[in-house]
């Protein structure tokens, strides 16, 4: 019974080795592509954020709402800011030149009585002189009118000098205190978060009350009309990739239907975490309907060939031999490659029938 069980087992074993997977060549159409996987963004899209710290205290919009360049999206609070904005306004008005006309108007004065004090002064001396002249007063007299007269135009000069210092400081004081308002007014603007685009709020990150920093995403904005596919490309890949290549789009979305785009551009930095190049194309004729962020499988077109000499991938042997139903061995010629098939250029042709490498 052994025995017999025994040569039932090696007849299996010996038919199955006998029955070697066998085929032609055929000619058919082949296309060489690039396999690439991505996600649906809009054109323009990006996440907004505050520059400064702050409270959400207002959202303006919702997600689906339409927005122009400038609208607001939402608003934070900073009392501190409110105050500090408050206090700018408040010494730009205190330092503004329509506030200290009183101070220039009396130093004006100072300097109309000191030249009044030095023609007056300048009269008494040189009548003072004539007369000293005709041997008429004494010599102290002329002395001490002298004097005053050289004091007089000393005390005009400074009255001048110091009304020039005060115009100028309060002139200073002024721009400054403009200047810092109009810091205090930009800061303050940066609490208001506006849209950059003209686009679609497509999701509101944060909530009345929710504290946010300048690391915390606000919102997603983009632009609802054209919408760009972003690729991963393999390292090993990516010098076959050229803008304008044609891409053969699917997505889970649209199940049982192919879209056709192009390569439009290839970002030229590696992502060192996966390996990988993004690339980016737009579709020839988009679908009616697409969101954000929809999963996508895409076959970048490298080239095709209507006719060509194709033989199963599984029939290669060595990347150039195959191993013809005879066993000989032939080395051949390789053209375009997909995912189940290879061109051969060279070596065979299609009335050769081959098996598969052992």
């Amino acid at each position: 019974m052994k025995k017999v069980f025994l040569l039932s087992a090696l007849i299996f074993i010996f038919s199955c080795k006998s029955k070697v997977e066998k085929t032609k060549p055929v000619i058919e159409s082949i296309s060489e592509s690039v396999y690439a996987s991505g996600t649906l963004k809009t054109k323009d899209q990006y996440e907004a954020f505050a520059t400064v710290n702050g409270i959400v205290d207002s959202v303006y919009v919702l997600a689906g709402d339409t927005v122009k360049i400038g609208d607001p999206v939402l608003s934070l609070s900073d009392e501190t800011q409110k105050l500090s904005r408050e206090n700018a306004d408040l010494a730009a008005a205190f330092a503004s030149l329509d506030e200290n006309q009183g101070k220039l108007r009396e130093a004006k004065l100072q300097i109309d009585y000191s030249r009044d004090k030095v023609k007056n002064d300048s009269v008494l001396y040189f009548r003072q002189k004539i007369l000293w002249s005709q041997q008429v007063g004494t010599e102290t007299e002329l002395k001490q009118r002298e004097l005053n007269y050289q004091s007089s135009k000393t005390q005009l000069y400074s009255a001048i000098v110091k009304y020039n210092d005060l115009k100028r400081q309060l002139d200073f004081s002024q721009a400054q205190a403009k200047k810092n308002a109009l810091i205090s007014g930009r800061i303050e603007k940066d609490f208001t978060v506006k849209s950059e685009i003209n686009g679609i709020v497509y999701d509101i990150l944060k909530s009345k009350g929710e504290v946010v920093t300048p690391q915390t995403p606000l919102a997603i904005i983009g632009n609802a009309g054209i919408f760009i596919l972003e690729m991963q490309v393999d390292e090993f890949d990516i010098l076959k990739i050229k803008t304008g290549l044609r891409v053969i789009v699917t997505m889970d979305s649209y199940k049982g239907k192919a879209f056709e785009a192009k390569v439009t551009k290839i970002n030229p930095i590696m992502n060192q975490k996966s390996k990988t190049f993004l690339v980016e194309a737009e579709f020839n004729n988009p679908p009616k309907i697409l969101y954000p962020n929809i999963s996508f499988e895409a076959s970048i077109l490298l080239s095709s060939k209507e006719k060509a000499l194709l033989i199963p991938r599984n029939y290669l042997l060595n990347d150039s031999f195959v191993i013809k139903s005879n066993g000989d061995k032939v080395k051949v010629v390789t053209g375009l490659i997909d995912f189940k098939k290879v061109e051969i250029l060279s070596g065979i042709t299609a009335q050769d029938e081959l098996k598969v490498p052992e």
